[in-house]
């Protein structure tokens, strides 16, 4: 026996418009796309085997250019704009 909880959503007037529209093309509730969607959604967040790992975007170099400090930002700052008219 399924067992079901009722309860209210708020969702766009649009998005209603066409969740309507859609359950009266297929002939089936509108209630039956939602928990489908719902399912679907939920399944494909399960499914997903490795999580994401962002990539390694580290450029080779030296580090910062001489006569700058990591920890002076104003210095960093006027590097950066140096001739672009900032």
């Amino acid at each position: 026996m399924v067992i079901y909880m009722k309860t209210t959503i708020n969702i766009p007037d649009s998005l209603f418009r066409e969740l309507k529209n859609l359950s009266t093309s297929q002939s089936v509730t509108m209630k039956e796309i939602i928990v489908q969607a719902l399912r679907d959604l939920l399944s494909s967040k399960k499914s997903r085997s490795t999580p994401f790992k962002l990539r390694d975007a580290a450029v080779d170099g030296s580090g910062l250019q001489s006569g700058i400090s990591g920890h002076d930002w104003s210095s960093i700052r006027e590097k950066i704009y140096e001739g672009r008219g900032g």
